[in-house]
């Protein structure tokens, strides 16, 4: 009897022990799995808040304004302050991380300007805000670009 469990686990533990650790694939793991949930929530109901009140859905300048102040960048604060507390243990996750940072920053400071040029009504601080976004937005597209190329050569599947 314990010669056939012998046979039967003793592969299996040389196949466990045979494999090498990747330090990425853990750290993107844990990154995705684990330390970003969080601010994933955060950010989804900052986006969401100011796409209720912006765009197509403008209503007018004080539902923005009420909508920014007690909803956009309140909860986007929390989420820079979740994102600046993940923990992240190779200089690959790092470098993409501080990709994603760089982008929020950028929206953060728009969604301010925002606020700012409608207490002001200046159309410049807008049109500042505006192309702000769209920095930002680049930030986010190339973070999500080297998050998949970096889950992918490390053999990690990121489901959306």
């Amino acid at each position: 009897m314990k010669r056939r469990l012998l046979a039967i686990f003793l592969p299996i533990l040389i196949l466990l022990s045979g494999c090498s650790s990747d330090p990425v694939q853990d750290d993107l793991l844990n990154y995705v799995n684990k330390e970003m949930k969080e601010a994933a929530k955060l950010e989804g109901t900052a986006v969401s808040a100011y796409e209720g009140v912006s765009g197509t859905n403008y209503q007018d300048d004080q539902t923005m304004y009420d909508v920014l102040n007690r909803d956009v960048i309140p909860s986007y604060s929390e989420f820079i302050k979740e994102l600046d507390s993940v923990k992240i243990e190779t200089d690959e996750v790092r470098e993409i991380h501080e990709i994603y940072i760089e982008g929020a920053d950028i929206q953060f400071n728009a969604f301010a300007i925002i606020k700012q040029a409608i207490e002001e009504q200046d159309a410049d601080l807008i049109q500042k805000a505006n192309d702000m976004l769209s920095d930002a937005r680049k930030h986010l597209r190339e973070y999500q670009t080297k998050l998949n190329k970096l889950a992918k050569e490390h053999d990690v599947k990121i489901e959306k």
